[in-house]
């Protein structure tokens, strides 16, 4: 897509400007975010899904990338979002989902994949083909990821039938951990060495030559590294600049490719701008705001529960959680507590594994009741003070009604501030 590209020069040519990917599925996260671009005349707004949760088989969300598209564009239609400043990304795209079977069977679906994403619009493609399927060795080699997200690329390239100057932009590479923030414990991490971020691109690049995707490389605006940001449970790996000095000089001379940094969510608002100073300019978050979202939603909970009759109460938490407990596939290899401490990671991990559950019907029942009745009964000042401080300090602004959504917006907004800023360092 032509407008990210622009973007990334503009970067390349020394300003020190940036774009915030928001990975999510949620329609309020999603309803959030390009209310906040349009009150900040961002140029673009940029929503990425991941190949887990949108792929030609549904996904964990049973929505197609088709769907997908129309399910963001009519949220943007409701908001009174410009369609020309809609950016649609598709996040791993690669045998992730598929893993399972052997590594033909898996690629040959994840070319059906990619193929689906451009077909239905998607201008920024994610080619990661980094995880093992059945019958590849731990890890995979270097080259054998290079040569299948080139094989992607080709079946991407092969599915865009548009304008060319709006043919797909390309990102390559993979960080470590894996996608939605790491399963263990985490201290400290390691951040890529300039070498082996440079012989990625250069591998990616002689692939891409050989397969006659030369000018599919020239679309290529980014490669994902690890610049020693991530979180687990209840930790955040900060920033910190010094280590990836030497990283971050690397990029500068490579034409057309910046970092893209995976798993910032969590990081502070300095932390962000230094990341985007630093050749980062891509800055994915996805647990993040979804943590934020259901920050907002306990809290309504929590008011409903200080207004409501028992008999009427929506109890969205206690819905969500036992859902999670009849249900546990979506969290099971990631929490290993049991009792109390199990009923803590569920709720409140940085992980966030709550996101996989959103689109269970129980919670949305539960959802739209909870609403219904905090609509029906307006909370008092003083309870949303107490439960969403940063959504009254919005409200007092004349930023945000009392209605439930205004109120998920505005908390929401919190976290999409400190990348906006981070992102537009000079507006």
């Amino acid at each position: 897509m032509k407008a990210i590209r622009a973007l990334v020069a503009e970067h390349k040519a020394g300003k020190r400007v940036g774009i915030t990917s928001v990975c999510s599925a949620h329609p309020l996260v999603i309803e959030a975010t390009l209310r906040h671009a349009l009150a900040h005349d961002a140029p673009i707004a940029l929503i990425e899904a991941t190949s887990n949760h949108v792929n030609q088989d549904g996904g964990y969300t049973g929505m197609t990338p088709v769907d997908y598209r129309a399910f963001v564009e009519g949220i943007a239609d409701r908001v009174g979002y410009p369609q020309e400043r809609l950016a649609l990304g598709g996040d791993h795209l690669g045998p992730n989902a598929w893993t399972r079977l052997p590594a033909e069977q898996a690629m040959a679906k994840a070319e059906i994949m990619v193929r689906d994403y451009v077909a239905a619009g998607f201008g920024k493609i994610h080619l990661d083909c980094s995880m093992s399927c059945a019958d590849d060795p731990v890890p995979l080699p270097e080259r054998t990821i290079a040569e299948r997200a080139a094989r992607l690329c080709a079946a991407a390239e092969a599915a865009y039938s548009g304008d060319p100057d709006d043919a797909p932009s390309y990102i390559i590479g993979t960080e470590v951990p894996v996608p939605g923030g790491a399963a263990e414990d985490l201290e400290e991490l390691a951040v890529t060495t300039p070498d082996a971020a440079l012989a990625t691109i250069a591998m990616h690049r002689d692939l891409f030559a050989e397969l006659g995707l030369s000018g599919a490389w020239e679309r290529v605006i980014a490669t994902v590294v690890q610049p020693g940001v991530e979180f687990d449970h209840d930790k955040v790996v900060d920033y910190v600049p010094a280590k990836a000095t030497a990283l971050s000089e690397a990029i500068e001379p490579v034409e057309h490719i910046v970092f893209e940094a995976h798993s910032t969510d969590y990081q502070t608002p300095e932390a962000l701008a230094a990341l985007v100073r630093d050749h980062f300019a891509i800055l994915k978050v996805g647990p993040g705001v979804t943590f934020a979202l259901r920050e907002a939603l306990w809290a309504l909970d929590a008011i409903e529960r200080e207004m409501v009759a028992p008999e009427r109460r929506a109890n969205l938490r206690e819905v969500t959680i036992a859902r999670m407990h009849a249900e546990p596939g979506n969290w099971s290899k990631y929490y290993h507590g049991s009792g109390a401490a199990l009923d803590f990671q569920l709720n409140y991990s940085f992980s966030d594994r709550i996101r996989y559950y959103w689109p269970d019907s129980a919670f949305a029942a539960a959802q739209e009741r909870l609403f219904a009745n905090l609509r029906e009964a307006v909370p008092p000042l003083p309870l949303v003070s107490q439960y969403l401080p940063i959504a009254f300090a919005a409200h007092r602004a004349g930023r945000a009604t009392l209605d439930p959504v205004d109120l998920v917006a505005a908390h929401i907004d919190a976290t999409l501030d400190a990348y906006h800023g981070a992102c537009h360092p000079n507006v």
